[in-house]
């Protein structure tokens, strides 16, 4: 596609709406999966050194 100004970048040929949600959308979903993965991991590593400890006694 081509554009003749900034503005008709922005537009997207009418469909601005489609194409700035959908990359909208994918980045909220990618930083969930981040923030959830990092939470994931903390929650393993708590629990395998809960783990290690009651091994310990």
């Amino acid at each position: 596609m081509y554009w003749t100004s900034w503005s008709d970048f922005w537009t997207m040929g009418g469909y601005a709406l489609y194409v700035w949600g959908s990359y909208a959308v994918t980045a909220l979903v990618i930083v969930l999966e981040i923030i959830l993965l990092r939470r994931g991991r903390q929650q393993t590593l708590q629990r395998l050194r809960r783990l290690q400890r009651w091994e310990e006694q």
